[in-house]
């Protein structure tokens, strides 16, 4: 009970220690004069000194004394309240010091045992790294005696190698190829014994190279693949196949860019006028125009042996992709073209084609760009130069799909592994295989600025006849000897661009343009007054412009038309091209001609309704036929068919296109007849028979609108099937002479109804 009321008491007194500390802290931390010393950046001087200018350091003296006694029993408070804490803490640190003693004596422990164990391993150690480096010296002393010993083999080996020529060649570049490896990350200088060796080795490794180029050159040459494929197999041996490959292809480029400049040389193609024609100093160098001819013959004479030359390289090129892609090592088996490509270059024939083309194209251009005589010429005789681009296509073509049969006939099987065609066909870009490279579109992009010009002067070429019998101000269509000369100038273009099909769908397009032009001219001769469609008179001034303007269009359409024939080969869209030009000169004639078929159409109706006028409705003659053989309109309309076609239409020289036009009005004329015959009204007997020689008068009237009546389809057939019925309705009446009979007229308009609905 006193243990516990001691605690009860001690803990009181704590707790009252603690709020009375509390309280003394918060009063500590409210008083201002003792706030400075809370601060972090308190100094002692600066505070010393602000007490000192103050004048009240008796009361600072005081303040401070007193705030010390406040902290010093609050010190003994707070000990007196935790002194069993504090002791435990005090007892702790005396057990640590202890803990530290002992863990420190055991690691002086462990340091020495450390050592000793370090005594005991140090030594072997040395002894191991002594012994590893003597085994290190004695394995490359070894390796390179080994060396040695194999490389004086080789060498005495290649002696006899190189003594064998041509024929121990392969086998003399695997010794060298060999004795490089031998050589790799090693220096064998200064080893006497080997020396002499090392040297005949550096020069036997010359001799071999420089006698497999002549080997090669000449392969490539000759298109032999045995020496091409000996010559491949001895720089696969040496290592060097890509970079001789890669340096062959960089000297044909070389050599054709060389060509090209030579052929395109100004002053070579200007030596003969030079020589013949010797001036002063400041003379021009350039030809004059009385030898232009003999300037271009010598350029195309140059062109054409470029062109040559390009041909040959190319397939000395070809040849040499061709036995790459076949040739396989017969050691590792791998193909040679794999060696070249494997790094994700181009081979070697795209290579090669795409340098001639970039070659041809910045020569042509710095050529023509330094020279007009060379502009003009390219451009004035384009299609030549196209056709020598071509023929060097076909060419090539063809020696791609020869090149197979060459190497099979050769009889060279054991130089070749006989792969697949597809493996050949992908590596040859004369047999177009890529959808993303054209390589005739390559060869063909130097042309394109001589192109433009070209068309640009062969439609100037094409218009010029054309504005010239155009005048301003003229009335009259071209002569036949105008229109002559403008179809020879068609055709002059048409023929001179068929080297070419995709050159004879340019000029074709220009050939529309010109057809247009003449459309164009043409049209603005055409009369459009009244007087171009009168059909009362004789021909007026108009007319007669308008019929000398359609037969214009139609000898245009009918000589361009047979030009077009007459070409051999001749594109189907350019074809398509003229005669959609041609469409159009054949709806101006139809046009030109539309208003007088209007009047003459309208005349014909006006003199078919007249039949109304007229009296059908007397009795039938006592002889049984009419007392005329056709009625005064169908008299009228016959002379008025007759007067239009010998005073118009027979003007026109384009009968098929009269005809055709013609036949309309026939067809609405005889149309007309029929609905206007069967609303006559009286009609008699007598009047029937009339009405039925009207039908047959009616053939005849229509007849000069056509060849033959029965072209006139359906209406021709209503109209015999009309005059079918009134001839059986008249045959009946005289078989039944004196006899009395039903009138039958309006069942006949029904049945011809239905079948006039039948015919529709």
């Amino acid at each position: 009970m006193e243990g516990g009321d001691r605690g009860v008491a001690v803990a009181s007194h704590g707790s009252l220690g603690s709020g009375a500390a509390a309280a003394t802290v918060r009063e500590l931390l409210q008083d201002e004069c003792y706030s400075d010393f809370l601060n972090k950046d308190f100094d002692v001087k600066t505070y010393t000194s602000q007490s000192i200018h103050q004048a009240v350091i008796a009361e600072q003296l005081a303040k401070l004394a007193q705030g010390i006694s406040q902290l010093d029993k609050e010190l003994h408070l707070q000990v007196v309240a935790r002194h069993e804490d504090l002791l435990a803490q005090a007892t702790g640190i005396e057990s640590l010091e202890g803990v530290l003693q002992m863990m420190q004596t055991r690691i002086g422990a462990l340091q020495g045992a450390v050592d000793r164990m370090k005594a005991k391993i140090v030594e072997p150690y040395n002894k191991i790294v002594a012994r590893t480096a003597q085994l290190a010296r004695l394995q490359v002393a070894c390796d390179l005696l080994r060396r040695i010993i194999r490389i004086l083999y080789l060498s005495k080996r290649l002696q006899g190698q190189l003594q064998g020529g041509s024929r121990e060649i392969t086998k003399a570049a695997q010794s060298l190829s060999e004795l490089d490896y031998l050589s790799q990350g090693i220096d064998l200088s200064g080893i006497e014994v080997i020396e002499n060796d090392l040297l005949f080795i550096g020069r036997a490794r010359l001799e071999v190279e420089n006698q497999a180029k002549r080997l090669l050159e000449q392969g490539v040459e000759t298109q032999n693949p045995t020496q091409v494929g000996t010559a491949l197999q001895v720089f696969h041996n040496l290592g060097t196949l890509k970079n001789t490959i890669t340096s062959v292809v960089d000297g044909y480029c070389a050599a054709l860019e060389e060509s090209i400049n030579n052929a395109l040389d100004i002053k070579v193609l200007t030596q003969p006028s030079q020589s013949a024609v010797r001036g002063g100093p400041g003379r021009s160098t350039m030809p004059t125009p009385g030898n232009t001819a003999a300037f271009r013959a010598s350029l195309w004479t140059n062109m054409e042996k470029l062109v040559d030359h390009i041909c040959t390289v190319c397939g000395q090129v070809q040849h040499l992709q061709k036995i790459l892609a076949k040739k396989r090592d017969p050691v590792s088996h791998i193909c040679f073209i794999e060696e070249i490509v494997k790094d994700g270059q181009s081979d070697i024939l795209y290579t090669f084609w795409n340098s001639v083309t970039q070659a041809l194209y910045s020569q042509f251009q710095m050529a023509t760009n330094s020279s007009m005589f060379l502009k003009q010429a390219f451009e004035g005789e384009y299609p030549k130069l196209l056709r020598l681009y071509n023929d060097l296509w076909k060419r090539l073509q063809q020696y791609s799909q020869n090149i197979q049969g060459k190497f099979n006939a050769s009889g060279t099987t054991d130089l070749y592994v006989d792969l697949q065609h597809m493996e050949d066909d992908t590596q040859d870009i004369f047999i177009p295989k890529k959808p993303d490279y054209d390589p005739e579109k390559a060869l063909k992009d130097s042309l394109q600025p001589y192109e433009a010009a070209y068309l640009s002067k062969s439609l100037s070429r094409l218009f010029d006849p054309i504005n010239l019998v155009f005048p301003p101000g003229g009335r009259n269509p071209p002569s036949a000897d105008e229109l002559e000369g403008i179809i020879k100038t068609i055709a002059s273009e048409l023929n001179v661009a068929a080297v070419d099909a995709n050159l004879t769908l340019a000029v074709s397009k220009n050939v529309a343009k010109t057809i247009q032009l003449y459309g164009v001219k043409s049209e603005q001769l055409l009369s459009t007054q009244g007087d171009a469609s009168q059909v009362i008179g004789p021909l007026t001034e108009g007319q007669r412009r308008n019929v000398a303007v359609v037969n214009s269009l139609f000898k245009l359409h009918q000589s361009v038309t047979k030009v077009v024939c007459s070409q051999s080969s001749f594109p189907p869209e350019a074809e398509q091209t003229i005669i959609s030009a041609l469409k159009t000169i054949h709806v101006l004639m139809g046009n030109a001609v539309q208003p007088l078929l209007t009047s003459v159409g309208d005349a014909i109706e006006a003199i078919i309704i007249t039949m109304h006028q007229e009296d059908f409705s007397g009795p039938l003659s006592s002889s049984g036929k009419p007392d005329v053989p056709c009625s005064l309109y169908m008299k009228e309309l016959q002379g008025f068919i007759a007067r239009v076609m010998s005073d118009y239409f027979k003007h026109f020289e384009c009968v098929d296109f009269v005809f055709d036009n013609t036949k309309a009005i026939a067809q609405r004329a005889i149309e007309l007849f029929i609905r206007n015959a069967s609303l006559i009204r009286p009609l008699g007997e007598g009047g029937k028979m009339r009405l039925a020689a009207d039908f047959a008068q009616m053939e005849l009237a229509v007849g000069p609108f056509c060849r033959r009546v029965s072209d006139l389809g359906k209406s021709y057939r209503m109209l015999r099937s009309f005059r079918g019925a009134l001839e059986a309705y008249v045959q009946s009446v005289r078989s039944r002479e004196g006899k009395e009979f039903a009138p039958v007229y309006p069942i006949m308009v029904q049945l011809l109804q239905k079948a006039m609905s039948a015919f529709q």
